[in-house]
């Protein structure tokens, strides 16, 4: 059965309730209440939003798209996330961001500290609506707009209206129906009958740009620009790319011992625009035995996390999805947290043999948005720090959940990237470049990374030190290996799960690493780091700090070094109070680094190339992480026995202190490094880079592409 005509029947046991609060809300946008002027005007623009959500449904259902011109998609589209948009990009006449009650610091300027930071959560909440109506998913927005009615009728009555009735309001809104949301959420990943951007990307005409808004998401000019670019590629050219994609998946089974026969679904995540690559890899993987299932990055706070995770466009505003990434500290606590994890675990229940069916993910990822430097708003919600226990512990007893009913070492997964149109003019040379990036020799790189390996498993410790400004001065203690003609230390990492080609890697040694590990500007996850600095003891960073609310030629204050490393915490160490080394690895993809020299765009290249153009250094869990035991081999036949650490071993003894769930790599790029050497118990050095340029005899190659 289609999606559309499938969810339409299960719509059926809902409409009265959708209508009804329709009905209720259109009276809300024109009634004079007895609430105090401000609140009255917050209720009724959220309700002439909330008509929009109602015209946008009935535009969907209607497949209007087919009907209205370019122009008038882009308009619908625009209506419906004008409020959210920065400054700079909103016509004459419109506020945008600066004047939303999406905006928290607007918001309580508006409405009050006692209510303000509830009604900007509501107001952010029921703009998931704009998801659900072309979803068609009439139960999500039913029960958004009763929460909004609900705490209208509160306002009514002001006498009796406290903040902690609010609260309520919201927290059992979250709560009560999480025994629906959460399973649901589960299932996206797993069921490929929930086919709504399947069939939109099968189904339609692609050369008719007017398909990229049955979405819902935001379509900007990198959606449309990127879809024209793959309209003029020739059919050969969009399979190649798709293939590389494809059989990096495949191949990642067949090195990680993997049976893919015995799975029949691929979790495809992409990024809108890129409809004609994707579809080509749904037909490669069909080939595979593979359905695809395909969900959208998540839309309601339950679901929210600092990434996005599924298919998404451009953001329309990440100022307002920076300033939004805590809300749950406006309810979450430990029954709440408690809550969630029983309805998780009776999600993946109730999927049966999809869990066991589940190949794993497979991603296509973008670059070249223009950076972003986030502006820590007063009133943006904070997790407090009991908050943040409770939400470190539910994410480790989600992860290992979830490891309990699809095992991570039976699934595998594939990352390739591709820039959009916002990098700049040279575009079109710059995707060039990648494809070409994408798909190097895999042969000569095998031959020359292996050179490294051979050096590196004869030492002890590697030695990285910056070069210039670059401060870096650290030591790697390389974990043993008991037999040298049959195991190895580092990984021989080709273009397969992780493309493009190009690095050796290793689980360090803790015990014995120590030292500082400096960058002078880099993007990680999106954001940008100027001058981060780590400083690691027995493996597990000790301090850290970067420079970017500081002021050039300034002294910091002690606020500004808070607010640094505050910065730090919440976004490379997820609130961890320490983390350890959980890789370390020598990139060997010199044509990456030139491509991001020539083009000026090594700032914005995603880590997934980054890591490759010098040495990385990734901060969390190892790359084996819950795969520990999954025998994997380098093409010489030597089996790669560094997996662990002292934290990863854990999981034998004390599963709950194993993992930290993030893997932030962090790269050094050639021109600030000064030397890598590998040195033996002996004190007995190899340098393997000197001055940014390779030296050990056998990797000479690799300098060709600086010249």
């Amino acid at each position: 059965m289609k999606y559309l005509d499938r969810i339409r029947e299960e719509n059926k046991s809902i409409q009265e309730r959708y209508e009804l609060a329709m009905e209720r809300i259109e009276k809300i946008e024109n009634e004079k209440g007895t609430m105090p002027e401000n609140f009255q005007r917050y209720f009724q623009k959220t309700a002439s939003f909330l008509m929009k959500i109602r015209q946008a449904a009935r535009w969907a259902s209607r497949q209007q798209w087919k009907v209205d011109s370019l122009e008038q998609c882009k308009e619908q589209n625009r209506a419906l996330y004008e409020d959210l948009l920065p400054k700079e990009r909103c016509r004459h006449g419109e506020n945008g961001y600066e004047k939303s009650y999406g905006n928290p610091d607007y918001a309580i300027e508006q409405l009050g500290e006692e209510y303000g930071q509830y009604l900007c959560f509501l107001y952010t909440e029921l703009r998931g609506c704009i998801a659900y109506a072309h979803e068609f998913r009439l139960f999500d927005m039913t029960i958004a707009m009763e929460l909004f009615i609900q705490i209208y009728n509160m306002f009514e009555d002001m006498e009796s209206c406290s903040r902690e009735s609010v609260h309520d309001a919201i927290y059992y809104y979250i709560s009560d129906y999480c025994d629906i949301t959460i399973p649901m959420r589960t299932r996206e990943m797993l069921d490929p009958s929930l086919s709504f951007a399947t069939e939109i990307i099968m189904e339609s005409d692609l050369t008719d740009l007017r398909y990229l808004y049955q979405y819902g998401e935001y379509i900007t000019e990198n959606e449309i620009e990127v879809a024209k670019y793959l309209n003029q590629l020739t059919g050969e050219e969009i399979d190649s790319m798709a293939s590389t994609y494809t059989e990096g998946y495949r191949k990642g089974f067949i090195i990680a011992g993997i049976d893919l026969s015995q799975k029949k679904t691929v979790n495809i995540r992409y990024c809108l625009g890129f409809e004609r690559m994707v579809r080509a890899a749904i037909w490669q993987f069909r080939q595979m035995g593979l359905e695809p299932t395909i969900y959208r990055a998540a839309v309601s706070s339950i679901h929210k996390k600092q990434l996005k995770i599924g298919y998404h466009g451009t953001s329309v505003n990440h100022q307002y999805d920076y300033d939004h990434r805590y809300d749950q500290a406006l309810y979450l606590d430990k029954p709440l947290a408690d809550r969630k994890l029983v309805n998780l675990r009776l999600g993946y229940e109730a999927c049966g043999d999809m869990t066991k069916e589940y190949s794993g993910p497979a991603l296509i990822e973008v670059f070249g948005e223009e950076e972003f430097i986030p502006v820590n708003k007063k009133y943006a919600c904070t997790l407090s720090k009991k908050q943040q226990k409770i939400y470190l512990e539910y994410q480790r007893d989600a992860s290992l959940l979830q490891n309990e009913f699809i095992p991570s070492d039976q699934y595998s997964f594939t990352i390739i990237a591709y820039p959009i149109p916002e990098i700049g003019k040279d575009f079109p040379a710059i995707f060039a470049e990648t494809v070409k990036v994408n798909t190097l020799d895999m042969d000569k790189y095998a031959k020359i990374q292996q050179r490294i390996i051979d050096v590196l498993d004869q030492g002890d410790y590697v030695k990285v030190l910056g070069m210039g400004k670059n401060k870096t001065d650290i030591t790697i203690q390389l974990p043993p290996i008991e037999n040298p003609e049959k195991e190895t230390k580092f990984e021989n990492c080709l273009a397969d799960v992780n493309i493009p080609v190009g690095e050796v890697f290793t689980s360090p040694q803790l015990e014995g690493t120590f030292g500082y590990l400096h960058v002078s500007e880099v993007y990680l996850n999106g954001l940008r780091y100027v001058d981060l600095e780590l400083e690691f003891e027995q493996g597990k960073i000790k301090r850290y700090s970067c420079r970017n609310f500081s002021k050039e030629g300034m002294e910091d204050t002690i606020e500004v070094k808070k607010q640094n490393q505050n910065f730090i915490k919440e976004n490379l160490m997820y609130q961890h109070n320490t983390l350890p080394i959980g890789e370390f690895a020598i990139g060997t993809n010199t044509t990456a680094y030139v491509m991001g020299k020539k083009f000026n765009i090594s700032h914005k290249l995603p880590i997934l190339i980054a890591e490759k153009t010098g040495p990385h250094f990734a901060v969390g869990d190892t790359c084996y992480s819950m795969s520990e035991e999954n025998r994997v081999f380098n093409p010489d036949g030597k089996e790669v026995k560094a997996k662990d650490n002292s934290c990863s071993i854990l999981r034998k003894t004390d599963m709950e202190k194993a993992y930290f769930n993030c893997h932030t790599d962090i790269t050094i790029p050639y021109d600030e490094l000064g030397e890598i050497t590998v040195y033996t118990a002996k004190g007995e050095g190899t340098t393997i880079i000197k001055n940014g340029r390779f030296v050990l005899s056998g990797t000479e190659e690799l300098n060709n592409a600086f010249e």
